[in-house]
């Protein structure tokens, strides 16, 4: 009875298990765009090198809200470092709330006891005859 009290009833758990749910739902959406972004971040660099080895008037294209416009390298290049320094700093900060995020969703597990699918309960000692085989006589014919 004082376990039920503790961690709750079936119905407290229901909740527990639809909010564990619901928090990681929120999670996922960020994973993909920090995958974006990295590779946006390469993009930029791979860019920034080549024009550092280009004369500064030569002339090149840059998409600057869905519109092509002409400009120089030398206008060009310091607008893509800075381009390049805010989406690091854009991954930096994905992946700070990503870790957070990961943090909350594993006190909230371990508060409310929430095991995934083929999770052994850490609590519970270690059945006999799984560990290997060692130590006993299971599927062995003696006669």
């Amino acid at each position: 009875m004082a376990e039920q009290r503790e961690r709750g009833g079936p119905e407290q758990r229901g909740r527990a298990g639809r909010r564990w749910t619901a928090e990681q739902e929120q999670r996922r959406p960020g994973v993909p765009t920090g995958g974006g972004a990295e590779l946006e971040l390469n993009e930029h660099g791979l860019v920034i090198e080549t024009l550092r080895e280009v004369d500064p008037t030569r002339k090149c294209y840059r998409m600057v809200g869905g519109i092509l416009v002409e400009r120089t390298v030398k206008e060009v290049l310091p607008a893509l470092e800075g381009n390049r320094e805010q989406i690091s700093k854009i991954i930096e900060s994905l992946s700070q709330q990503l870790q957070s995020k990961g943090r909350e969703l594993n006190e909230f597990r371990e508060k409310h006891n929430i095991r995934l699918v083929g999770e052994d309960d850490p609590r519970q000692p270690p059945k006999d005859g799984t560990e290997g085989g060692k130590g006993g006589t299971a599927g062995v014919l003696v006669s």
